[in-house]
């Protein structure tokens, strides 16, 4: 393994680490950066680590909210157009299912 294939991996593991911590540990981020400093890291290079997680795990919710406003959206829409349809069905599941996961979205959207 050359030196710089061995530093990104100790980066890697760091990254890792740290976001074990916070996912899995639940720990918040004056923990993780104590941790970290633990660990052998500065403060400083501590703290970078733990914005750029924290700015992953944002972005990831996000992403996440605006899947679940979308397909809440089609399953809600598609049961009021199925049923306004007039095929003899209220497709109440599908429209209850879809506004639910479309709000769920729209507030972790938020947050």
């Amino acid at each position: 393994m050359t030196n710089a294939n061995a530093q990104q991996q100790a980066v890697n593991d760091i990254y890792e680490y740290a976001a074990n911590l916070m996912v899995n540990g639940n720990k918040n981020s004056h923990e993780v950066i104590n941790a970290l400093m633990e660990q052998g890291l500065s403060r400083d290079s501590a703290a970078i680590v733990v914005e750029n997680l924290q700015k992953q795990i944002s972005s990831g919710k996000k992403e996440r909210a605006t899947k679940d406003m979308i397909y809440g959206a089609l399953w809600c829409v598609g049961g009021i157009i199925a049923t306004a349809s007039d095929i003899g069905f209220i497709f109440w599941g599908a429209i209850v299912f879809g506004a639910i996961q479309f709000f769920k979205g729209l507030i972790n959207s938020q947050g």
